[in-house]
């Protein structure tokens, strides 16, 4: 049996003062025509990486409005996460498809893991590659209405490796993306459109007094008098750690005390993940102004919103991005954002606007200058990228589009 993650309990009217009211209507009256409707999660891990974090808010939040969701996490071993994660690289672009061999391995732990989904659902969501054979190696459930969920930028990806999965994708009811520009060329399943979101009453969003982010910053020997450059993400090549340790070293020739700090999460379904942070320690040389952290050094979501409520600048240089959580993290603490110019970071950060895109470490370094040398118009800047997180990457909205879907789905 798939894992079951307890989510604890959330209440939508706990987002009163935060999002509109005729929002929160919404929602109220879709999940009346849904009373009862029983939903099941699928994903890899969790715990690690955008996809847990928002299912931790939006299935307890679910459970508040009357349906009845459960959370289930698929079975995997390393050999299994080698290959999604080259499965996942394919997709956002990288030449290396997969092998015969990589693809038994695939196809052997979703019959696995198919097995193992119990339960009378009215819908399933799979989330990402990694469980998607699950759908096609199901024996029951067959009344139930499928959506795959694609939290990846499938914008230009490997040819060998999409085709391969098309005829899993083909026996989806519903596909979701984050943008329009994901949904890949040829059938597939009816695609919607479904940015997601960030939870502003977690521990990792909820407001946080400059005094305290002070005090728990400062305990990781940070020097909180000096300027902090910060970039939150997985330690992952399309996330260019390596290049945000370039764009420090130029800011560091003329603002000598900023310090960097590299804050990742290390998760179950991302062996890469290892590799690469060695590789990352590499880079950074041994520089005393470079902090380098992760959740295997006691740092969660209140150290993550510590660090982004003190740093002058948070960076999210990716250089392919499904969407870019980070980002709206940084943004809806009204803290000067600078992004890779790519994936879904520009929708949230309009240029100029409501932060800044980058499309090299050099532009990324005199970005960081120009914030610096102008505090007064990167904080006015920040506070229209607050404004525009509250109006479309809240929770609640997330909810609200789920809901939508599933009365389509089942007539609601």
């Amino acid at each position: 049996m798939l894992r079951q993650v307890n989510v604890g309990v959330k209440a939508l009217a706990d987002y009163h003062s935060i999002v509109a009211r005729d929002l929160l209507v919404e929602i109220r009256e879709l999940a009346a025509s849904l009373e009862g409707l029983r939903v099941c999660h699928v994903n890899a891990t969790s715990f690690g990486g955008g996809v847990a974090e928002i299912l931790y808010s939006l299935v307890p939040l679910m459970n508040d409005v009357g349906l009845k969701a459960d959370w289930r996490v698929m079975f995997g071993r390393e050999e299994f996460f080698n290959v999604t994660k080259a499965m996942h690289n394919a997709l956002q672009g990288a030449p290396r498809g997969i092998t015969p061999d990589e693809q038994r391995i695939f196809e052997r732990y979703n019959l696995v893991n198919a097995g193992g989904l119990d339960g009378d659902y009215d819908v399933v969501i799979i989330h990402d590659p990694q469980p998607i054979g699950i759908r096609g190696n199901t024996s029951g459930l067959d009344t139930a209405k499928w959506v795959w969920r694609c939290h990846i930028d499938l914008s230009d990806p490997n040819p060998q490796v999409l085709e391969y999965l098309r005829p899993m994708m083909a026996g989806y009811d519903a596909a979701v993306f984050h943008m329009a520009q994901y949904v890949p060329q040829g059938t597939i399943p009816p695609a919607v459109i479904m940015p997601p979101a960030i939870d502003p009453l977690t521990p990792k969003n909820m407001a946080l007094s400059a005094e305290d982010a002070a005090y728990i910053v400062h305990q990781f020997g940070l020097d909180i008098d000096r300027p902090l450059m910060l970039q939150v993400s997985r330690f992952d090549p399309w996330k260019d750690p390596l290049g945000v340790i370039d764009a420090y070293r130029i800011v560091a020739e003329r603002v000598p005390g900023v310090q960097l700090a590299l804050v990742g999460s290390m998760a179950t379904d991302d062996p890469e993940g290892w590799e690469f942070y060695n590789r990352t320690v590499d880079h950074a040389d041994g520089d005393p102004n470079i902090y380098i952290l992760s959740n295997l050094n006691n740092v969660g979501g209140i150290e993550v919103n510590a660090f982004q409520t003190q740093a002058v600048a948070v960076i999210q240089k990716s250089l392919r991005e499904g969407f870019g959580l980070t980002v709206t993290e940084s943004l809806w603490k009204a803290r000067p954002t600078i992004g890779g110019n790519t994936g879904g970071i520009p929708l949230q950060i309009s240029d100029g606007v409501t932060g800044y895109l980058v499309d090299s470490s050099a532009a990324c370094a005199q970005r960081m200058l120009d914030i610096i040398d102008d505090p007064g118009g990167a904080h006015e800047m920040a506070r229209r990228g607050k404004e525009h997180v509250r109006a479309e990457f809240l929770t609640p909205r997330l909810l609200r589009d789920w809901l939508r879907l599933f009365s389509d789905l089942v007539g609601a």
